[in-house]
């Protein structure tokens, strides 16, 4: 049987973070399942999610821990099996945002996602120069599950209020599940 962990390891920017990890990773007999890798600054995070056979999961979460002495701040989580059953009726979406950067655009769309219910699956967010006037430009993409007793509709009026109110663009595009193979 085989345990799941979450790793989370930021340390100083280096060739040689990501072989270094999932060498250690494979020594122990784990395999990646997910993972988001990204330099921020002059560091470097992972956030990665592992399964190894029971009985060496925790002496491989002891070495990745033993590595925050040395080069990184670690922190390790073993994961439960999530038990919830998927609700037909729930709506796959992503949520894009873009404009003027300023403080408070995330927060902003977090608390009404958390008011809502809506499960906020993942985020990638990103301020780069616009490209004629070199004004700091925001973007965001979140993919997020929102619950059966929410419209689709209904989200997408909100979200459009939201960004009237902050001066940023946002759309709500639906995701369609695929059709599997008969």
């Amino acid at each position: 049987m085989r345990k799941q962990m979450v790793l989370t390891a930021v340390g100083r920017d280096r060739p040689g973070i990501v072989e270094e990890f999932t060498k250690l990773i494979l020594h122990y007999d784990g395999n990646i399942e997910a993972s988001r890798m990204v330099r921020l600054g002059g560091d470097f995070a992972l956030l990665v999610f592992v399964s190894a056979p029971e009985d060496r999961v925790f002496e491989l979460r002891k070495a990745v821990d033993d590595l925050h002495y040395t080069k990184f701040d670690v922190l390790t989580r073993l994961s439960e099996a999530d038990e919830d059953v998927d609700d037909l009726q729930e709506s796959r979406c992503t949520i894009t945002v873009l404009g003027a950067d300023h403080m408070g655009i995330i927060n902003q769309v977090a608390q009404y996602l958390s008011e809502q219910g809506i499960n906020l699956e993942s985020m990638h967010t990103e301020v780069s120069a616009a490209p004629m006037s070199g004004t700091p430009l925001f973007t965001m993409s979140a993919d997020v599950v929102v619950p059966p007793r929410l419209a689709v509709a209904d989200l997408r009026e909100a979200m459009e209020f939201i960004g009237d109110e902050m001066g940023v663009d946002t759309k709500i595009f639906q995701k369609k599940e695929e059709l599997q193979p008969v």
